[in-house]
């Protein structure tokens, strides 16, 4: 069935994020056998908000800003996804990404449903007050879709602790007492949980550490190639050479660096410290994130933005493992190749996980008004990402789809039991 949402006078991009995650649930859907009416339930989001945001900006003139708020679903509970600030945002996207976040939530089994968020703007042409403005009048545009029962918005690509600091303020100037629970991913001293920080990047070491036990590989003789040097690929770089991986290329919007016998990545980020970036680096070699992405290794770990590896590259990629550390790495088109040359996938819906899945626990924490040592939080993390990663293998094996196949299933499955069980309400 074609998507409600695509003009059918327009031809279907392989790089529509939106189109790339229907492909997949369709495929998965058809495999469950999924019940017709459900699948009409679960294609669609349940709501779309397009708000247009005036902002007096510091010479005093008034700007526009469009802003987007997409809730997927909430038949398992509240909605949970991240507000992302680019010129690059889409209605797409958005619908893709809050899709992806209903799907990603059903994997670790946490009580939340999917949304995403995000205004078209360059965060780099605005000053702190114009964004802190933009922010608070976005929050209060979509003040009466969002809470701790409702829809809990969080940090993505250019927001940070920051601004969930002044929409949690916003929503709570409204609500007139403090409202901690309606983001994740603030500042501690606001209510924030020990290890949001580093939970995407701590996520990934604990899931390519399962695959590296299925496939019998020795961490220390274990090549990692990673593409984004930020928070998500900077921190998994971080703990996996802490854990004995050997990295042997990173990246960054600039561009990346290749050293066969392994980085010394402390030094690395000593350095991305002083020049923001990883080009340079003493005893590497120069390579594109293009060329990154097609060198010999055991893991690739994309964990940079989407359609990175398509139906061009993709019979290029030498890596054993996939591990995407980023939403949508790779296209549907890329799959089918990819399957074929017996790449082990651990998709995105899965792999990058942990960052919701300590949002969870910031958000428990903040209803509870009691918060736990990082070592528990980790150590809950680490339960959550292996038990997830070995519910999805075995759907795997038993269904004899790929990786990415069974997470789709195994997370539709949950949602439509909910739906379900629920019922259609008229």
């Amino acid at each position: 069935m074609p998507s409600p949402f695509v003009d059918d006078a327009k031809e279907i991009k392989e790089e529509n994020p939106f189109e790339s995650m229907m492909s997949r649930f369709d495929e998965a859907a058809h495999l469950l056998k999924l019940d017709p009416d459900l699948y009409q339930v679960l294609r669609v989001p349940n709501r779309e908000i397009t708000v247009y945001i005036p902002v007096q900006m510091d010479d005093g003139r008034i700007e526009i800003f469009k802003g987007f708020r997409v809730q997927h679903n909430f038949a398992r509970g509240p909605a949970k996804g991240g507000v992302r600030y680019s010129p690059d945002v889409t209605l797409d996207e958005v619908r893709a990404l809050a899709a992806w976040m209903t799907w990603k939530c059903a994997v670790v089994n946490i009580p939340f449903g999917g949304a995403k968020g995000g205004i078209i703007c360059d965060p780099s042409k605005l000053s702190i007050t114009e964004l802190e403005r933009m922010t608070r009048r976005y929050t209060a545009e979509i003040l009466d879709f969002i809470g701790p029962e409702r829809d809990v918005p969080a940090p993505d690509m250019n927001t940070n602790e920051r601004v969930m600091a002044w929409i949690m303020d916003t929503y709570s100037m409204h609500a007139r007492h403090t409202v901690t629970a309606v983001v994740t991913g603030k500042p501690i001293e606001l209510g924030g949980s020990a290890g949001r920080r580093e939970a995407t990047g701590r996520g990934l070491l604990f899931v390519c550490d399962e695959a590296c036990k299925k496939f019998g590989l020795d961490r220390a003789e274990t090549r990692v190639c990673i593409q984004g040097a930020g928070n998500v690929g900077g921190t998994a770089a971080k703990l996996m050479h802490r854990a004995g991986y050997k990295i042997i290329a990173m990246s960054d919007i600039h561009g990346g660096i290749y050293n066969p016998n392994g980085i010394d990545i402390p030094a690395l980020f000593d350095q991305v410290v002083k020049t923001g970036t990883v080009q340079g680096f003493p005893g590497a070699s120069p390579v594109s994130n293009e060329e990154l992405l097609e060198l010999e290794c055991e893991i690739l770990l994309p964990a940079a933005t989407e359609n990175q590896i398509t139906s061009k590259n993709a019979d290029d990629i030498k890596c054993k493992i996939l591990c995407e550390g980023a939403n949508g790495p790779t296209t549907a088109a890329a799959d089918r190749v990819l399957e074929e040359k017996g790449i082990f996938v651990i998709p995105d819906i899965l792999a990058n996980a942990g960052g919701v899945t300590v949002s969870y626990f910031e958000w428990v924490q903040d209803r509870m008004g009691y918060f736990w040592r990082e070592d528990d939080v980790n150590n809950r993390l680490r339960d959550i990402m292996v038990d997830s990663f070995h519910d999805v293998l075995r759907y795997s094996t038993s269904h004899g789809v790929n990786m990415r196949t069974a997470a789709y299933m195994l997370a539709i499955d949950r949602v439509a039991y909910n739906t379900r069980m629920r019922g259609i309400y008229a």
